[in-house]
């Protein structure tokens, strides 16, 4: 019996990906289901287009959403912050698949990386910053996680996120996979929590 699972693919400094972080991971929970985080980048291949260089009416819409959804949600988020948008999301996201395949809970370290984006005006660029993040979430043994560059195998696994979200057809961040279905945006996780729930009463059956 295959192990009932919630992938999801997304971007590190995503603000969509950050307002659905503690709800996926509630819902995983909730199911449970096993939560496996896949941090990429832009998926151009399939079409991503970044933010600044959208047209400036899909930018403005973009802030209108985002206002909505912090309200929604009671999610603090800034809609202009400091640091985005990001040097680099390598650091960060390579950190993430660090302490994963370490064992460790990356769950926290990744929200707290969002929400130092989103929500504190701090550098997720910054490498002295990510391992304080470490430090606040996981310990010492987070902190030793948090380098650049990275060993190769963790910098393989970044690249075969990418190279695997492009092969599922995988275009925007957040997006959740059960089975093989996709889910994109974090206004999905309802169908999220059905689709788990399917699986498992399938697993059952």
């Amino acid at each position: 019996m295959s192990e009932l699972t919630l992938q999801a693919f997304y971007g590190i400094s995503s603000p969509w990906a950050y307002l659905g972080a503690e709800r996926m991971v509630a819902i995983a929970r909730d199911a449970g289901a096993r939560l496996v985080l896949r941090p990429i980048r832009i998926i151009e291949a399939n079409g991503g287009i970044p933010l600044r260089t959208r047209p400036d009416y899909r930018q403005k819409y973009h802030e209108v959403e985002l206002r909505r959804w912090r309200r929604r949600l009671g999610i603090p988020l800034n809609l202009q912050p400091r640091f985005y948008p990001c040097r680099t999301i390598e650091t960060a996201a390579q950190a993430v698949i660090a302490v994963q395949r370490a064992g460790l809970d990356p769950t926290g370290f990744s929200f707290a990386i969002q929400r130092a984006l989103w929500a504190e005006d701090r550098d997720i660029a910054d490498l002295a910053t990510l391992q304080q993040i470490a430090a606040d979430t996981l310990g010492a043994d987070g902190v030793a996680l948090v380098r650049d560059p990275q060993p190769d195998e963790i910098v393989a696994e970044w690249q075969g996120n990418l190279a695997e979200a492009e092969a599922r057809g995988i275009f925007g961040t957040p997006t959740y996979v059960v089975e093989d279905e996709l889910f994109w945006g974090q206004d999905r996780l309802d169908f999220v929590v059905e689709a788990l729930a399917a699986a498992k009463q399938k697993e059952i059956a």
